[in-house]
């Protein structure tokens, strides 16, 4: 299993970004796809959720109308728009996976929120 996040950048209050998740080596449209954030200092944080194949998506609350998760099965990658981001997003973001019992995450991407 590989995954491997892009899009991270330092951006001002208010600003968008879109992250991005690539993933192989198992059966993307197969598996529901999370992100997941830890800023400095803090444990790591469950952001969105996005199923396999009915594409149902979930959010933790401060991501509720501002951030979405998509997927794209035929490109096997996952996405993150984020809106009106804070400086309280500032963190590194990671896509994440449960394959067979196991879970799996990338190096992650740096996204850095100023105010």
């Amino acid at each position: 299993v590989q995954l491997v996040e892009s899009g991270g950048d330092l951006v001002q209050s208010g600003e968008s970004l879109k992250l991005s998740c690539v993933a192989s080596g198992f059966t993307f449209t197969e598996y529901n796809m999370r992100w997941v954030r830890q800023a400095p200092g803090k444990e790591l944080e469950w952001v969105a959720t996005v199923d396999a194949g009915t594409y149902k998506t979930f959010y933790e609350d401060f991501a509720k109308g501002r951030f979405a998760v998509s997927r794209d099965d035929a490109k096997n990658t996952m996405y993150l728009q984020m809106n009106n981001l804070k400086p309280e997003g500032t963190a590194k973001y990671y896509c994440a996976v449960r394959v067979n019992d196991r879970g799996f995450w990338g190096p992650g991407t740096q996204v850095t929120v100023s105010s």
